[in-house]
């Protein structure tokens, strides 16, 4: 019979009272009958269960309307329920008893007996685990819904769950592909559910780290599903890292679950192998790393990471890749105690800085780069870039963690970040921080190999130039500027300095006869003038650095400053041990910077704009005091230039007559030099200015050797040129037409009403000029400035008074003239050139002193210099005194010094030093020396080389192989030769090709002797597919076999050698070199 409405609800809940008290009553004998764990499980006799199956009453007994009944009873029992599968029942025997589930915390443990059958099963049955993953997936489902629910049960049991999930994990390492989608869809649910849980959400992050640690990353990427999971699961874990919460303690506990497992997936497989999910993985991880290292002080961020290079080994991340996949464990992560101290803002920084180093450590390549600009990402979105401190650390930081090969792609890509943001209208706070994170990188001590420099610092002079065009006065350069001289920090071979001025002369020579393209008419000469001071101010930036890091190097600590920072101490403001000023403490390790290369700057010293005049002054004097190459031609400490019979024997008075008459890179530097402190001290008009002067052999003729590195490219190109020797010959034509035409307008005899377009602090600064010209080079400058002196002397002289206007730049002119007498008295310890300048000085009208240099900031731009004019109130009565050049000749020739030091009689020194003399013909002098010397070598030999045969009168068979290459002819040239393809290894059967060997090149070392250092251009022929006509028998005839022909394609080295030679030399028009 059967009941209805009440009475039917009545009777079920009687029949499932009776029937679960059966079962209790049979679950000892269960238990007792219980096995141990076997390799293969049956199901369970027919006696274990001694009442009916509840799947077989009817639908009338366990309707549809009474939920939960099963589900409710207790674990033993729904184990043993017939017709169960065997995963099943394994599984619910992990659990403990309903009753028991609240008890069993605060563990939350499975049944330890009943856990080890079931991974015993796992593992021995791999076929199996996607039925057990299915299985726990569903519970996880279940009991996470009523867990949101308020159900504690179900809590306790999605507890137990992950736990035995976790387990399967460890144990079925080897087969992890297979657990891993019901893994991950497990932690992804319980964290969309529950992450506000901390015990749930450490209990998942324990699942998940076992996953990244076991896991070999090939399923990410491939199986969708799988990788939706795993992403979701870093999200939830990454917002818990940097979550906020009203209360420290708990929120500093949440952070560290989740960095815990941000660790865990750092330090996976799974990051690096799927390379195309590295760099959404790594946007969301860097959030979650760089938020808490922002929230505390640099200091702080200091001592955890020394403490973290006190022992590196982390709970964490101890073990990573250090064991195979199999011989690894995982770590456990677990929540604090209620009660026991919380962990500090610190302990969560210490986590993400660990993790973090570990990042960068592993990564390679580009990995490097996606880290970064993940990283810059988080600070776009946090505005992260108004700490500037905390940014210039992590970019120091991250560039020292990354791998030392890799090290080049952080400052790389913050250049390239910087160039994004380029075209801005005004300069944001993000420019400023990008510009101090790519200074803090170069200026660091770690070294930064394979990096670009010739690329980065192209990059820098773009941005700074398209900074100068939206506007002259942007705030955004002096960091530029910084930027580019910090490129001195990291030399890594000896021309490197060089080459990088050589770009930013190439630049500067550019923007000085161009302007900036781009540029509005309102500001186009604003922006050309900024863009000069700003390229000069990198130029000496970089030199300095590069001297001060280099001194860092010399293990000086009495002497040397500490650090790389370009904003160390001037030049002169250091001294060496014996007191003389000097612009670094030991020889440098590096190339220096040649005349050559600096000598197309020298017309920024006549420029229109007294800006640029006065910077370059200042550049001048600098370079001079420290760079251009001395060798034995310097001063004492005190500033006397005395002998040195050792050092200056015939040889150095050799060499010094032969740079007397023929010249070397220096003295075409210095003619060039005293050129252009003449025409600014007497030129009407100042600058470089376009016009159509008539045309000259000198003005056209192209320059090759020395100082082709000094070349102007296209002045609307974005990026330097990467080649180093070539050089744009109408350009530079052009360039010395426009130069000569400045030099042109400095007169020979100032007029009496002359207009001097130079400002009183422009006499001031050639002064400075001519000073540490006579100081730093006495014998060139000599030689090559007391005609300059004597000219500039002769052009004040006049019958009448000058005008007013006039007659002050005159008498400032006169007393420029007596000061450099004086300095050159005290170079030669000349005490009657030293009175006679006295007396001059003397009798000069009273007036203001000629100002002094501004002392230079080395690596930064300095503020914009304003001139100081003329005074206009000084009246002359009568005509200023003349100084008796013929009386300061007479007694520079007789000094003694001088007489040693250049090899020459007074007579002769007397013709030299008082010989006509006019800027442009000096300037002329500086860049037609070379072309005459270099049309004696004819093809590109040396003329040693090329003259020394001829006057041995005999063949000299060694001396072509200077020009060729030693290497015989050999079988392998003949097979070569029959395949079409001699030429190819053998120079001495090469025709032509476009390439052109190194061998060209002038010495680094000794610039000016580049004739005594160049060797024959080599040409090779490209690959041929048949042999030519004639080639085989070439080759046979350089064997010695067969008939020695002499009409063949093989030229010797030297034609002119194998024919006879005259007995008489030959005549040779002078100059020439010995």
């Amino acid at each position: 019979m059967f009941l209805n409405g009440g009475d039917a609800t009545a009777r079920i809940s009687i029949c499932a009272t009776g029937l679960a008290a059966a079962l209790t009553i049979s679950a000892p004998c269960l238990l007792q009958t219980r096995a141990a764990p076997s390799p293969t499980h049956s199901r369970p006799s027919s006696r274990s269960v001694s009442v009916c199956s509840l799947h077989s009453f009817p639908s009338t007994v366990f309707p549809p309307s009474a939920p939960g009944i099963i589900h409710s009873l207790p674990a033993q029992v729904r184990m043993h329920i017939p017709f169960t599968p065997n995963h099943i029942q394994l599984v619910s025997a992990c659990y403990p008893p309903s009753a028991a589930l609240l008890t069993s915390g605060p563990e939350y443990a499975p049944n330890s007996q009943e856990l080890s059958r079931l991974t015993y099963y796992a593992a021995n049955r791999p076929e199996k685990i996607n039925k057990l993953g299915n299985e726990l997936e569903k519970r996880v489902k279940t009991d996470s819904r009523k867990a949101v629910a308020g159900n504690t049960r179900a809590r306790a049991s999605l507890l137990i769950t992950l736990a035995i999930i976790k387990a399967l994990a460890t144990e079925c390492r080897r087969d992890m592909a297979l657990l891993s989608p019901a893994l991950l869809s497990s932690v992804n649910t319980t964290l969309s559910s529950l992450s506000a849980d901390l015990e749930i959400a450490a209990r998942a992050a324990t699942v998940f780290t076992t996953w990244t640690t076991y896991t070999d990353g090939l399923i990410i990427g491939v199986d969708l599903k799988v990788t939706d999971d795993y992403m979701s699961c870093l999200r939830h874990f990454a917002r818990l890292g940097h979550i906020e919460h009203d209360d420290q303690e708990t929120r500093n506990r949440t952070r560290l679950i989740g960095l815990a497992a941000i660790a865990g997936a750092v330090n996976s497989e799974a990051l690096y192998k799927p390379s195309a999910q590295f760099q959404p993985q790594v946007s969301i991880i860097m959030q979650a790393l760089l938020i808490p290292v922002l929230q505390v002080d640099v200091s702080v961020l200091d001592h955890e990471l020394s403490e973290i290079k006190e022992q590196p080994n982390s709970p964490i991340l101890d073990e990573f890749r250090s064991r195979p996949t199999l011989e690894r464990r995982a770590a456990s992560i677990h929540v604090h105690i209620d009660g026991d101290q919380g962990p500090t803002s610190a302990d969560v920084a210490n986590t993400a800085l660990r993790a973090t180093s570990s990042l960068l450590g592993h990564t390679r390549g580009s990995q490097a780069s996606l880290v970064l600009q993940a990283a810059l990402d988080t600070l776009d979105e946090r505005n992260g870039w108004e700490m500037l401190e905390h940014c210039r650390w992590f970019a120091e930081k991250a560039a020292e963690w990354t791998q030392y090969q890799y090290r080049y792609g952080i400052p790389t890509r913050l250049v390239e970040c910087l160039a994004e943001i380029q075209d801005a209208p005004e300069p944001t706070q993000r420019h400023s921080t990008l510009a101090a994170m790519i200074r803090a990188v170069f200026t660091s001590p770690t070294p930064l190999v394979n990096l670009s420099t010739s690329d980065i610092l192209a990059s820098l002079i773009s941005i700074a130039l398209r900074r100068i065009t939206v506007s002259p006065d942007d705030s955004l350069l002096p960091a530029l500027v910084e930027c580019i001289s910090s490129l001195g920090t990291h030399v890594y071979y000896a021309d490197q300095i060089q080459d990088l001025a050589e770009d930013l002369i190439r630049r500067l020579v550019i923007v000085e006869a161009s302007g900036i393209p781009g540029a509005g008419k309102a500001n186009r000469q604003r922006a050309r003038t900024q863009a000069v001071r700003c390229l000069l101010a990198g130029l000496l930036g970089l030199i300095h650095t590069a001297d001060m890091h280099d001194a860092g190097k010399d293990g000086d600590e009495d002497t040397k400053t500490v650090g790389t920072s370009p904003t160390l101490p001037a030049l002169v403001e250091r001294a060496s041990h014996d007191g003389q000023a000097q612009g670094h403490i030991r020889p440098s390790r590096r190339t220096k910077v040649g005349p050559e290369i600096w000598q197309d700057t020298l017309s920024l010293l006549c420029d229109g704009e007294y800006a640029v005049r006065a910077d370059y002054a200042m550049a001048l004097v600098a370079y001079v005091e420290s760079e251009i190459p001395k060798f034995a031609d310097r001063v004492d400490p005190d500033g006397v230039r005395r002998p040195r019979p050792l050092a200056e024997g015939p040889t150095q008075k050799s060499n010094t007559l032969n740079t007397m008459l023929y010249g070397d890179s220096t003295t075409r530097f210095l003619n060039a030099l005293h050129a252009c402190a003449y025409a600014l001290s007497t030129a009407p008009r100042l600058g470089l200015r376009a016009g159509s002067p008539p045309p000259s052999p000198e003005r056209t003729s192209p320059s090759n050797g020395d100082d082709s590195s000094a070349r102007v490219g296209d002045a609307t190109g974005d990026s330097a040129t990467t080649e180093r020797r070539s050089m744009n010959h109408p350009s530079r034509s052009r360039r010395t037409s426009l130069v000569l035409r400045m030099l042109k307008d400095a007169p020979v005899r100032l007029p009496v009403s002359a207009r001097i377009a130079a400002e009183f602090s422009d006499f001031g600064n050639v002064l400075a000029v001519l000073t540490v010209v006579h100081e730093q080079l006495p014998v060139r400058s000599l030689l090559t400035g007391i005609p300059m002196l004597v000219a500039l002397s002769s052009a004040t002289r006049a019958e009448e008074p000058h005008d007013p206007s006039t007659a002050v730049a005159v008498r400032a002119i006169k007393e420029l003239v007596a000061r450099t007498w004086l300095v050159v008295a005290k170079v030669w310890d000349c005490p009657a050139v030293a009175e006679i300048a006295q007396k001059f000085l003397a009798a000069l009208p009273p007036f203001s002193p000629l100002p002094s240099l501004p002392v230079w900031q080395f690596g930064s731009l300095q503020p914009t210099q304003q001139p100081i004019p003329l005074p206009s109130d000084a009246q002359f009565g009568e005509p200023l005194p003349d100084i008796d050049t013929d009386a300061v000749l007479d007694a520079l020739s007789a000094a003694q010094n001088v007489q040693e030091a250049t090899g020459l009689a007074q007579e002769d020194l007397l013709r030299r030093l008082g010989s006509q003399w006019s800027p442009d013909s000096a300037y002329k002098d500086s860049i037609e020396t070379k072309s005459r010397m270099d049309s004696l070598s004819g093809d590109g030999l040396s003329p040693l080389i090329k003259v020394a045969p001829t006057l041995m009168h005999a063949d000299n068979v060694s001396m072509q192989s200077l020009a060729r290459s030693g290497r015989g002819v050999g079988v392998t040239d003949l097979r070569e030769a029959l395949e079409g393809r001699s030429s190819m290894s053998n120079p001495n059967l090469a025709g032509r090709v476009p390439s052109i060997s190194t061998l060209d090149h002038t010495s680094s070392v000794f610039p000016g002797d580049h004739q005594f250092m160049k060797l024959a251009p080599q040409r090779s022929r490209p690959q041929r597919m048949k042999p030519r006509p004639g080639e085989v028998r070439e080759v046979l005839n350089k064997l010695g076999i067969g008939k020695q022909l002499g009409n063949g394609n093989v030229r010797p080295s030297f034609p002119a050698i194998q024919k006879a030679q005259p007995r008489t030399p030959p005549t040779f028009t002078p100059p020439y070199t010995t």
